[in-house]
């Protein structure tokens, strides 16, 4: 009898230790749990819910084919958006939208936090981390309003201080076991507020490379912003997490749009100008990999081939597969995101200057 209990013990071995493990691994992996949130390469879904599928009649200003939620279920951990103020029925709403809001108006930065929680509420091992664009200088407190009505500061990590970079960040394990589990990032805060401490301020904590890449010949690991940092040096030992930007941009008239045509070369792996090989450079200048990497069109290449490179995770656990092939108006809808309506010709032409200056 106790043979026989034993062996049935046994046959359901298999099935208790996959639940641990899928338990015990953060952000995907059980390798990353003890790891500082600076010491891991977070992939980033550059201009977010900016989408190109039917929901947007497949904008050109689109970056992705997929939801935020699809990004988040298949891996990608950094959001970045842009917000713009615009003016309902004589009420100011905070709306995310692509340089302008008669381009491309993907609704209110509440409801997208809104979704964002929801993911958050139902994978409680997963640190993910929001990049906003503050086009329109919102305040903390305009920015606060929507994470709390959203819900969302619940998960809010708050740093020892708004304006000097702590000496060391918490480990993956410490802000989920803390569910202090949201990391957020505006460009830029005028004042950080001690209201609300955990908007913060991009460039103390974070510098930036070139954005504005139309080549894969321009891609460089130099810092560009903050615009104090000039040199590689300067920017090693400021101590701030280096952001990887990797995408390309193409011409049309009067505004560059996300180059799709070059998407599966520009986040493969290998090759000239990829995803893949601008990491390695990357990690040679500052003898660690980048803390993010942002990317359009995360799916193609894939994008989190590399990333996992980057981290040396194999055998992820807890992420859904996503196709790596672009859409078309013909190969399917896509998934449905918070990207709603495409603006005319004129809007394109004012949102110019926007677009350059603020580098989205």
């Amino acid at each position: 009898m106790f043979l026989r209990s034993l062996l049935q013990a046994a046959t359901l071995l298999p099935l208790l230790y996959s639940t641990t493990s899928a338990q015990n691994a953060c952000n995907n992996s059980p390798s990353l749990c003890r790891r500082a949130y600076n010491n891991i390469t977070h992939l980033g879904a550059h201009d977010s819910p900016f989408l190109r599928n039917k929901e947007t009649s497949f904008s050109t200003s689109g970056n992705h084919y997929y939801n935020t939620t699809v990004q988040l279920d298949s891996g990608v951990r950094l959001l970045s958006a842009q917000v713009h103020e615009k003016q309902a029925n004589g009420t100011k709403e905070w709306h995310l939208c692509h340089s302008s809001c008669n381009l491309l108006d993907a609704g209110t930065l509440e409801s997208w936090l809104s979704e964002i929680k929801t993911w958050m509420d139902a994978n409680t091992n997963d640190v993910v981390t929001i990049l906003l664009v503050n086009s329109d200088n919102a305040s903390p407190a305009d920015l606060g309003s929507q994470f709390s009505g959203a819900g969302i500061d619940r998960y809010a990590y708050k740093p020892p201080s708004t304006t000097t970079l702590p000496q060391t960040w918490p480990t993956l394990d410490s802000l989920i076991g803390n569910n202090t589990r949201l990391m957020t990032f505006v460009a830029s805060l005028s004042q950080p507020s001690t209201q609300y401490p955990y908007l913060m301020d991009e460039f103390t904590f974070i510098f930036e490379n070139e954005y504005e890449n139309t080549n894969p010949s321009n891609y460089s690991c130099k810092p560009d912003r903050p615009t104090s940092l000039g040199t590689t040096s300067a920017a090693l030992s400021s101590g701030r997490m280096f952001l990887m930007n990797h995408f390309l941009y193409q011409s049309q008239t009067f505004i560059q749009s996300p180059n799709e045509t070059y998407a599966n070369v520009t986040n493969a792996q290998t090759g000239f100008g990829s995803l893949g090989d601008s990491v390695k450079n990357c990690t040679s200048v500052y003898a660690k990999p980048p803390t993010f990497v942002l990317v359009d069109f995360f799916n193609v290449g894939p994008a989190m081939a590399s990333v996992d490179a980057a981290n040396g995770v194999t055998g992820a656990t807890g992420r859904k597969s996503v196709s790596t092939a672009p859409l078309t108006q013909g190969s399917g809808a896509g998934t449905s995101g918070v990207g709603k309506r495409e603006g005319s010709t004129l809007a394109v032409v004012i949102a110019v200057v926007a677009a350059v200056a603020l580098g989205s």
